[in-house]
């Protein structure tokens, strides 16, 4: 009896640190709906922390691929990220026509993305860390291309 607690104990401790992490790292978040009949439906959110796990199961040749198509716009996103970090919570853009509306903002050091149209509604949530670590993994790569 005393391994099973042991056991669990473990366990729970592993599954709290995982859960400390994932919340520290914040939430990626997209949701695209397209209000015409028959439109699709697509709500997607994980672990901002997943992103950059990813890209470490990309195949090595298409992510050196990737970070060549993406070299000159590299350092420009890089210095992009960290002055947004800076802003702290900041509209950026806030455009209104008729019923189409674009709001792109930073929210507690998120990059928020908000399209709204009659035909499709389009939000999207993106710590600016998740941001940063991705952009620094295709620079490494870059340099190996």
């Amino acid at each position: 009896m005393l391994l099973l607690g042991k056991i669990a104990l473990g366990l729970g401790t592993t599954v709290a640190a995982a859960g400390v992490y994932t919340f520290h790292q914040g939430v990626l978040r997209v949701d695209v709906d397209e209000l015409e009949k028959g439109g699709s439906h697509v709500h997607f959110w994980a672990p901002a922390a997943i992103a950059p796990m990813v890209l470490h199961m990309v195949p090595k040749e298409h992510l050196r691929h990737a970070s060549a198509q993406a070299r000159e716009g590299l350092p420009i996103a890089r210095a992009l990220v960290h002055e947004l970090k800076r802003y702290g919570n900041a509209i950026f853009v806030e455009v209104e026509d008729g019923d189409q509306h674009v709001h792109i903002a930073t929210v507690n050091g998120k990059l928020k993305i908000d399209v709204t149209d009659p035909d499709e509604n389009v939000h999207l949530l993106v710590p600016l860390s998740t941001i940063e670590d991705v952009v620094a993994q295709l620079a490494e790569d870059d340099t190996g291309a």
